[in-house]
């Protein structure tokens, strides 16, 4: 393990972390919005509500996806944070899953 290799982890860290803040900050502000309305206003506002999350979450989660499968290949051939690249398929498929149904959750209170 060389000293290129633990900073390649470190910007893949540094990356996946990054990933999570847009969609996150707005999953967040959408329910918040909720609050004052938001699933009121008119239909073509709450269609842009739904693409603006879908379009950040997709995008988020081909970011993490890639991300983890690039810190895993690095992991295999440098050996370095093993044991945390054995966790990245958690950020693979739980964290993609996990915005799918706040993603459901969110579109049943905007659009029922």
């Amino acid at each position: 393990m060389t000293s290129e290799h633990t900073t390649s982890w470190h910007q893949l860290r540094t990356t996946l972390v990054v990933s999570q803040l847009g969609p996150t900050i707005l999953l967040i502000t959408t329910v918040a919005l909720l609050q004052f309305g938001l699933a009121q206003t008119n239909l073509p506002i709450r269609i842009a509500a739904a693409g603006i999350l879908l379009a950040s979450g997709i995008l988020g989660a081909l970011v993490q996806f890639q991300v983890a499968s690039e810190a895993q290949e690095l992991s295999g051939q440098s050996g370095v944070a093993p044991a945390s690249a054995r966790w990245m398929w958690v950020v693979k498929y739980v964290t993609p899953t996990i915005f799918v149904g706040i993603y459901l959750a969110l579109m049943m209170a905007l659009f029922a």
